[in-house]
């Protein structure tokens, strides 16, 4: 698919900036409100630091959380950014 993210690199400890298969890229901000429920743990700066790409998806290897790839990709395509509240 299109929208299968292909890298991430942590910018800073609530920022990521992903790139996707059809050359799509941007920057995933996350506010401090984000972080609550399954998404708890990535509040812990060394655990967000651990994002990584598995099939398509941003994960997190011990959180077993992911991002939906789509939403990402259209909100960057169409804003450079998106940003998770």
């Amino acid at each position: 698919m299109d929208w299968d993210v292909t890298q991430v690199h942590v910018v800073n400890d609530c920022t990521l900036h992903v790139s996707f298969r059809d050359g799509i890229a941007g920057l995933v901000h996350f506010e401090a409100t984000f972080f609550s429920g399954v998404f708890e743990p990535l509040r812990n700066s060394v655990q967000f630091r651990t994002a990584q790409v598995v099939d398509g998806y941003v994960t997190w290897p011990s959180s077993n959380v992911d991002l939906a790839p789509d939403a990402m990709h259209d909100a960057i395509k169409a804003n450079k950014e998106m940003v998770l509240k």
